[in-house]
């Protein structure tokens, strides 16, 4: 009983798993096309537009990256973070004051070490390698 509940559970959490991240593809899609239509609107692509558009590009790439790959590497959420924190200053840098600005690029810089990081790690410190993945 227990194997079959294993079996069975673990196929019903890959279906859902595999059902949410569609759902997310086709959320960005919809952003994506969302944010075409008001650049076309607008009538000019600003700097904030393309950085908005490169955001849901790499949610499009980390999607796919862990529906072939079964995992999500976490420099991807990193960079969407960096993006966006750069985004947001941008946009709004003229209404923030010194230390909001202080704090944003702060935690920019601390996001981007931890890339390097992590980067690092992974070129100097790899995991073993299993005999499966071989």
């Amino acid at each position: 009983m227990g194997k079959l509940y294993s079996r069975y559970g673990s196929k019903s959490l890959k279906a859902v798993e595999h059902f949410v991240l569609i759902i997310i593809a086709i959320a960005t899609i919809i952003a994506i096309g969302q944010e075409i239509v008001h650049v076309v609107k607008m009538g000019e692509v600003t700097l904030a537009d393309l950085l908005l558009l490169f955001i849901y590009l790499e949610v499009l790439a980390m999607v796919a990256n862990y529906a072939e790959s079964g995992k999500l590497p976490v420099r991807m959420p990193l960079y969407i973070a960096i993006v966006a924190l750069a985004r947001y200053l941008i946009l709004d840098m003229k209404a923030m004051d010194d230390w909001r600005i202080l704090a944003i690029s702060v935690s920019t810089l601390i996001l981007a070490g931890t890339v390097i990081v992590i980067r690092w790690g992974q070129l100097k410190l790899p995991y073993p390698r299993n005999e499966e993945e071989r």
